[in-house]
């Protein structure tokens, strides 16, 4: 199984994004593109990443009526994405919808796969704002079944939940876990946190590092040294 390290492109405009990525100009990267780079810069930014030979993955957490996000994912499945996000609360009909609708626009090789709870979510947020009565755990795994039911091929969900949702769903159904932070770091607006050597032991295919990676002096530095814990589970102390 294939096991990354996805930079999260979360920059305001397409200039510093580009900027960014000059600093790797000898290496093909995996990348994340989440709606503030995406909406405001639209797809020539996708198609400037696949130019470049870096991989893809577009976070745009659809969640609407089955009709309606099956016609965007079909739309979406031209720009040969690698992995492609929707919210598993959106209910069954819907994540089914989502993988119908990159099938049939083409995109066989695109992985879509379903957000459970936010890694910004603690239990607390969910009993208060969602009323949902389980614990956080169980509202994570819960989505997962739900998702893989639906036909879809993974989910994205803190490092705690990921050796339950192996459990559940079995070792090939991908997890992506972004709230990856090395020890010294500061986790920002994130509850849910874990090292890459977490990750790497608990079974996180693929893990999503933002600012760590993007607000470091040395950016390539950052890069390697998190890349190596994940890969390799390396001391990074």
């Amino acid at each position: 199984m294939d096991k990354a390290v996805i930079i999260a492109l979360d920059f305001p405009n397409f200039s510093e994004t580009l900027t960014f990525l000059d600093v790797f100009r000898d290496e093909k990267l995996f990348v994340k593109v989440g709606m503030e780079l995406y909406l405001q810069n639209g797809p020539a930014v996708l198609e400037e990443l696949k130019r470049r030979g870096h991989r893809i993955f577009l976070d745009l957490k659809l969640h609407d009526i089955p009709n309606t996000v099956y016609a965007a994912s079909k739309g979406l499945a031209q720009f040969d994405i690698d992995l492609f996000t929707v919210h598993a609360a959106g209910g069954y009909e819907m994540l089914k919808a989502a993988k119908n609708g990159m099938l049939a626009g083409g995109g066989e090789k695109t992985k879509v796969i379903a957000i459970t709870q936010l890694t910004s979510t603690s239990e607390e947020k969910m009993h208060q704002e969602q009323l949902i009565p389980v614990s956080l755990e169980e509202s994570v795994l819960h989505y997962a079944e739900l998702a893989k039911r639906a036909g879809l091929d993974g989910v994205v969900s803190s490092v705690l939940e990921v050796e339950g949702i192996s459990q559940a769903c079995g070792e090939d159904f991908l997890k992506v876990t972004p709230g990856i932070r090395l020890e010294e770091d500061n986790i920002g607006d994130q509850k849910r946190v874990a090292t890459p050597q977490e990750a790497a032991r608990k079974g996180s295919h693929y893990i999503v590092v933002g600012r760590p990676i993007t607000q470091a002096q040395d950016k390539k530095a950052a890069y390697q040294r998190i890349k190596e814990a994940f890969l390799n589970q390396g001391d990074t102390r």
